[in-house]
């Protein structure tokens, strides 16, 4: 009954904008967390940029919230909406802490398998962007959807098997001397990781919106 009294009425679609827009902050803080992977003396101002992409996308989030509130029909359930957005911002907030820990610790050289694992973040925050794209016409994009948040779930596998590999590395090469280095390019590892895991809960946030709207 609720389903075929909210097909009659008018729906808030300004939300896929907002969805859009907190997205595309994915992309952009990624991009600068990738440079920021780079090392070198474009550090501090790659941690500064994925740092106002993060409080650009909190401000979408608020306004996602609001929005929430205040209309009468939404396009899908209020707390799928709720939990999207956070996820969302959830990623982002993740790359502000990576680059945090960056600047805390004055680390301008990085692990291979870093960048990688930054690679991986730009790819899954890039597929974020065109699953939530497909939001606005969800049944007609069920398949797509489907493939994007698999996708994200194997990039979140292979970042896991990178920063195994990463910290091994990182264990031969400080265990006869430096345990302070090893002890901050875990910590580093540890949040470039915890980004991945943030995509892949955006990811099976995704999935269960398309299984409870079909």
């Amino acid at each position: 009954m609720l389903k075929w009294f909210q097909a009659l009425m008018p729906r808030e679609d300004r939300f896929f904008a907002l969805f859009n827009r907190h997205a595309q902050t994915l992309v952009a803080g990624a991009d600068a967390l990738r440079e920021l992977l780079n090392g070198g003396a474009g550090v501090r101002d790659a941690a500064l940029r994925v740092m106002d992409f993060e409080n650009q996308a909190d401000a979408i989030a608020r306004d996602v919230l609001l929005l929430t509130r205040r209309s009468f029909i939404t396009p899908f359930d209020r707390g799928d909406i709720k939990d999207l957005i956070n996820t969302l911002d959830d990623a982002i907030d993740q790359m502000q802490k990576t680059a945090k820990a960056v600047l805390l610790f004055e680390v301008d050289t990085l692990e291979p398998e870093m960048s990688q694992m930054g690679d991986h973040i730009v790819q899954a925050a890039k597929l974020t962007v065109e699953a939530v794209g497909l939001l606005g016409s969800l049944r007609d994009n069920a398949a797509r959807l489907n493939q994007i948040t698999e996708a994200i779930v194997r990039l979140e596998d292979d970042s896991d098997t990178l920063n195994d590999k990463g910290i091994k590395a990182l264990f031969l090469r400080h265990r006869d001397g430096n345990a302070m280095g090893y002890i901050i390019g875990i910590e580093i590892f540890d949040h470039l990781e915890k980004v991945m895991d943030r995509f892949e809960d955006v990811a099976n946030r995704i999935s269960g919106i398309v299984i409870e709207q079909m």
